[in-house]
């Protein structure tokens, strides 16, 4: 936390993602923090105790030959001399040699709510379609969703068909009528959650209960639609 931090321009100054927060400013938030964020130790036990260790920092491989590591949840803004003192603290990485230091980056998004419809359509010119994170989602299944639909609609379009959207109980309809149908004063971008898709009819107490049942309606519902909607 005393650690230098690049200073944001004007523009920077923007709400974080929450699922993007710098790894600083969670530590910001309470000593604890971190170990129920990207240091989550859940599943992880110690293979020679058995123990279970308070926080982890996980290592994510970036090539092939497994000579590059990724530091799991460590995005920053702190400077790159501090980067450097500060990740060789964590145990097993004094010797570390960093190839690439951690930044953050700015995501550009349209008010989709306001701009667009439901077939991810713009209001105002039909003939144009909007698609992966400019229409406010995050995640790179999510954006690629929203470009696999943008074409779908697109190419009905030009054969003069009706348009379409997946269900809204399934993962990929549910994110369209968030992107589509949010209040847009306070319009923000989202990833796939359990919390968009709509109640269950008979809701099981259990939580994975409860997210099986989702996934399996959302399965079912996504399979109809395909037919109807001669999708392969």
């Amino acid at each position: 936390m005393a650690a230098e931090k690049v200073q944001p321009k004007e523009f920077e100054k923007t709400p974080y993602f929450e699922a993007c927060v710098p790894i600083e400013v969670l530590a910001e938030r309470g000593r604890q923090t971190m170990q129920f964020g990207p240091m989550k130790p859940v599943g992880l036990k110690d293979p020679r105790t058995g123990i279970e260790p308070a926080a982890v920092v996980q290592l994510r491989t970036e090539n092939i030959h497994r000579t590059c590591y990724n530091l799991v949840g460590f995005q920053t803004k702190l400077t790159y001399p501090e980067q450097k003192r500060v990740f060789r603290m964590i145990p097993g990485l004094e010797q570390a040699e960093f190839l690439r230091y951690g930044s953050l980056h700015r995501n550009t998004f349209i008010n989709s709510p306001q701009l667009l419809m439901n077939p991810l359509q713009f209001k105002a010119r039909g003939s144009l379609f909007f698609a992966g994170q400019l229409v406010g989602v995050e995640g790179y299944t999510e954006s690629a969703a929203m470009g696999g639909l943008a074409g779908i609609n697109a190419a009905r379009a030009l054969a003069e068909q009706p348009l379409i959207t997946p269900p809204l109980t399934t993962a990929h309809g549910c994110l369209v009528s968030h992107v589509a149908s949010s209040d847009p004063r306070y319009f923000q971008p989202m990833n796939t959650n359990f919390g968009l898709f709509p109640p269950l009819a008979k809701s099981p107490k259990d939580k994975e209960q409860k997210r099986r049942a989702l996934s399996q309606r959302a399965l079912e519902d996504f399979d109809a639609w395909k037919m109807q909607s001669r999708l392969s």
